[in-house]
């Protein structure tokens, strides 16, 4: 995979799934390389095929385009972001009735991530308890540190997605886990949308951990336990001039990953306008 120039704008897309398309690895990646772009995140659905069919598809795909994956994403079956309370109950590994499963998927998602040529796999772990001695909150830790060190034999990062707790709490749950592979998907929507933090200032307490960013927006939530609502790129409350500037100001040099999560037209229109907007400030 080509090397990537700073701050490269790139997209996430998906193996299909509700925020994908139904259609093959090599019409997926011409849809992404026709907006023109040449990196990105590959998000993969529940019930994607990441066995040796799938990889060698996906790896065809990929290479025949000239396009360069820094992420790849899981999601699992079962998730849902229907509000908030449902994802306390469904998303990530803190659901101890899908725990087990979830991590053996993570181990195949690594392996796919390998065969692609990725450096780093990311995801949503679920809201992580701030009492260090709450029961999930160890099965949780160990676990993460059982994935790192999965990861590391695949020279692989694993990164976090902010978002559905504090920074701060996320720092913590970083420096208590202790792997070096271990860091942070940022994603400053998230934040916005779940009504955990200010984005701007979340990035100073996560940043010696960035790996790699999502560009999107949205809005405040209006009442606890509903989410705030995703916007196109630069019409929410992020301030995308200000998170650009703060990311060049932090160090972080990676892509800028725009992620939009509705599909159709209205998704690809969405993308060209933050495409545009993205490198415009990325040169400022």
């Amino acid at each position: 995979m080509a090397e990537l120039k700073p701050l490269q704008v790139g997209v996430m897309f998906w193996t299909g799934g509700v925020l994908g398309v139904d259609a093959s690895p090599k019409e997926i990646v011409s849809m992404v390389t026709g907006l023109g772009v040449s990196c990105g995140q590959l998000g993969v659905h529940g019930e994607a095929d990441i066995g040796p069919a799938g990889q060698a598809a996906w790896k065809q795909a990929l290479d025949e385009a000239g396009l360069t994956l820094n992420t790849v994403f899981a999601s699992f079956k079962g998730e849902s972001y229907a509000d908030v309370p449902t994802v306390e109950q469904t998303v990530g590994y803190v659901p101890a009735a899908t725990r087990q499963e979830r991590e053996q998927r993570t181990r195949e998602i690594s392996q796919f991530a390998k065969a692609l040529g990725a450096p780093g796999i990311a995801a949503h772990i679920g809201f992580v308890s701030e009492d260090h001695n709450d029961p999930d909150y160890i099965a949780v830790r160990d676990l993460m540190r059982r994935i790192c060190d999965d990861c590391a034999q695949n020279g692989q990062t694993f990164a976090l997605e902010t978002g559905q707790e504090p920074a701060t709490v996320l720092r913590d749950f970083i420096q208590d886990v202790g792997r070096p592979n271990l860091k942070v998907n940022f994603d400053p929507a998230n934040m916005i949308l779940y009504g955990s933090g200010e984005p701007i200032e979340a990035l100073d307490v996560v940043a010696p951990w960035l790996v790699s960013v999502h560009c999107k927006d949205g809005t405040w939530p209006k009442e606890k336990g509903i989410f705030g609502e995703e916007t196109p790129l630069g019409k929410g409350d992020v301030g995308m001039d200000r998170y650009v500037a703060k990311l060049k100001e932090v160090g972080y040099s990676g892509p800028l990953t725009i992620e939009r999560e509705i599909t159709g037209a209205a998704q690809r229109d969405d993308i060209l306008r933050a495409i545009a907007l993205l490198e415009g400030l990325r040169k400022a």
